[in-house]
């Protein structure tokens, strides 16, 4: 029996090299802006800017994180559903992979193999 996507379910997400290259532009924007900062930038302080840290490891095409299911568009089915995720890498921050279907290789959600 095949299962059907629902909101708050765990699925596979394998990034594509457009994925990996936008979360790795963040977290590199992220350093870079860090550099450029004088003095002490404490939070809630007086001159903290409010700026979200990307930190973590480099993604690349072709990674496998688990990623919360967020929405589930109409129409989906068992082979074909149509998901926004949210990633959850190897670092602080997350990535929203919107419009995803289910099947194997980049750009694709699948559901953990049972152990």
């Amino acid at each position: 029996m095949s299962q059907m996507p629902t909101i708050g379910r765990i699925v596979h997400y394998t990034l594509g090299e457009q994925d990996a290259t936008a979360i790795n532009r963040r977290r590199a924007d992220f350093e870079a802006f860090r550099r450029s900062l004088v003095g002490p930038q404490e939070p809630g302080m007086p001159g903290a800017d409010g700026h979200q840290a990307h930190v973590g490891n480099t993604t690349r095409a072709g990674d496998v994180y688990p990623a919360v299911v967020v929405r589930v568009f109409p129409g989906g089915t068992e082979s074909n559903g149509v998901c926004n995720l949210q990633v959850l890498l190897d670092g602080n921050d997350t990535y929203w992979a919107t419009s995803r279907t289910e099947g194997d290789g980049e750009f694709r959600w699948s559901w953990p193999a049972r152990s």
